[in-house]
């Protein structure tokens, strides 16, 4: 079901940037829509991949339910859980559409949508990429390894703002998760700045 969510601290990414979403290498949702169907799951392997246009790769398993719906649909969408969503994060990615209908309930799940992407999107997630399907065969069937051009994209304004991370000023509940094993997560750390040498002149 789609849900109406405020999206006042909700705003778009220029794509150019919307690398940066993901370059901390967060635990990632994965979504997709087909035929009446929404479904996610959590992914750890997920990551940028070029700048122009943007794209970035995912491992999706065979035995996932969110796979074909990304396969007949050619869409999807990677979003930024939140420390506030770990029990969802876990959950979606613990147990399978397939055989447990309903483990979207269960988790909590909520969608929403965006003018003029027929995709649902996590409520209650950090940031969110609409993504198109660039088809390898080989890759998705060797691999596992799906990529995707980046869309559209847009991030929760009170966590990243202006093409940058806010996490060391942000409420502690929308750091992102990194996941291990087990149920084992950890959230992001505090920020760690490198004071750039000087150019030396020739």
């Amino acid at each position: 079901m789609v849900h109406m969510q405020s999206t006042d601290h909700i705003l778009p990414v220029e794509l150019p940037k919307s690398y940066r979403l993901l370059n901390h290498g967060p635990t990632v949702l994965v979504s997709a829509r087909h035929g009446g169907v929404d479904n996610v799951m959590a992914a750890a392997w997920a990551c940028a991949l070029d700048f122009a246009p943007p794209k970035l790769t995912v491992v999706l398993d065979k035995a996932t339910a969110t796979r074909p719906l990304i396969e007949a649909s050619g869409m999807f969408v990677i979003q930024v859980p939140t420390v506030a969503q770990a029990a969802l994060t876990h959950e979606v990615g613990t147990h399978s559409l397939a055989d447990d209908p309903g483990k979207l309930e269960r988790a909590g799940v909520q969608w929403f949508e965006r003018e003029g992407f027929d995709l649902p999107l996590v409520q209650g997630c950090s940031a969110w990429l609409a993504c198109q399907l660039i088809p390898e065969p080989h890759n998705q069937q060797t691999y596992d390894l799906f990529i995707g051009e980046i869309v559209g994209a847009w991030a929760d304004s009170r966590v990243f703002r202006d093409g940058h991370w806010l996490f060391e000023s942000a409420p502690a509940e929308l750091r992102s998760l990194h996941y291990i094993a087990g149920g084992h997560f950890y959230a992001i750390g505090d920020a760690v700045e490198v004071q750039e040498a000087p150019e030396k002149s020739n």
